[in-house]
């Protein structure tokens, strides 16, 4: 069944004459009848009575006429929509972001878009690192900042770098190591750890407690930075998570020392997948935006190359 059988039916419908209904459909009465009995083969039966001067719908064609206008007054609603969605000043763009990166860390970008890119309206969706690849992978979501340190870069997923992180240790005020500058994993033997179960490292941190030799007994469990804080705060253990999101007042702050421990976030998308001009914008502006004070790192690393051609070049005019 054609569109335009339907639309040619009911436009019968309405004049209950062959010759006005054609006119009112601007094709040829030929072509319209044509089609209603194309559309009649298909349903088995005839759905008008053909008289010159009393046209009029068959049983059968009482019974479609409901369902055939349902069909074309949603049809015609959802073209509506479409213009009017096309028309619109507002692209909606789905941003999936690693939900172990803190909102502080992303507050600078967001103000750009807004200012910069008024026409994009961010849906801003927040889940554990595998699961924001998957989503980017299938297009549920069209960019993503994220890391997966763990890993071997999907070679799909194309990532640029924003910025790097230490992770930190998470003590309580008057913790025995609170007056060191710098912690290794040594001098944690025997303390109860606040496990960040979203957390990309665990596997690495696992790998340090191991290769220590020394045990960390779990205390507590959750997925969510905030409750972490609060139990490291109230003296239940010592968490491990990115300097930037280390954002209770409760709690002390060192850096992990011996080995360090570092993690890379990317803004990713799909290689060779077309992307909107609201992906473009979005990325542009993350890759110029300054991430705890620092330009991006794929702005640092095009940097660091100029600078070595340059002196390169210097090198060159001196032999």
């Amino acid at each position: 069944m054609e569109m335009h059988q339907v639309r040619y039916f009911l436009a019968v419908c309405n004049e209950l004459n062959f010759t006005r209904a054609a006119q009112f459909c601007n094709v040829s009465q030929p072509s319209l009848t044509r089609a209603i009995k194309l559309l009649e083969h298909e349903f088995g039966g005839a759905l008008l009575h053909r008289e010159r001067s009393n046209t009029h719908l068959t049983e059968l064609g009482r019974v479609v006429l409901p369902y055939l206008q349902d069909v074309w007054d949603k049809a015609d609603a959802a073209k509506r929509l479409a213009v009017e969605l096309k028309q619109s000043a507002k692209i909606r763009l789905k941003l999936g972001i690693m939900c172990t990166i803190a909102p502080t860390n992303l507050i600078d970008l967001l103000s750009a878009v807004r200012v910069r890119h008024p026409d994009i309206e961010l849906e801003i969706l927040d889940s554990p690192a595998e699961s924001l690849q998957a989503m980017l992978l299938e297009g549920s979501i069209e960019v993503a900042i994220y890391c997966q340190p763990e890993q071997e870069p999907d070679p799909r997923i194309n990532c640029v770098g924003l910025f790097r992180e230490q992770m930190y240790v998470v003590l309580p005020p008057g913790h025995r190591l609170a007056q060191k500058r710098a912690i290794t994993v040594a001098d944690l033997a025997g303390e109860r750890y606040v496990l960040r179960t979203q957390c990309e490292h665990n596997a690495c941190i696992d790998g340090f407690f191991l290769g220590a030799g020394i045990n960390c007994p779990t205390a507590y469990r959750s997925d969510r930075d905030d409750w972490v804080l609060a139990m490291v705060a109230s003296g239940l253990g010592f968490g491990m998570m990115g300097r930037n999101s280390i954002v209770h007042s409760g709690v002390l702050a060192r850096p992990l020392v011996e080995p360090e421990l570092w993690r890379v976030i990317n803004i990713a998308t799909v290689r060779g997948r077309p992307h909107s001009s609201a992906v473009g914008a979005l990325v542009h502006e993350a890759v110029r935006t300054h991430w705890a004070g620092e330009p991006a790192l794929s702005i640092k690393a095009r940097d660091s190359l100029s600078a070595d051609e340059a002196d390169f070049s210097k090198a060159d005019a001196v032999h």
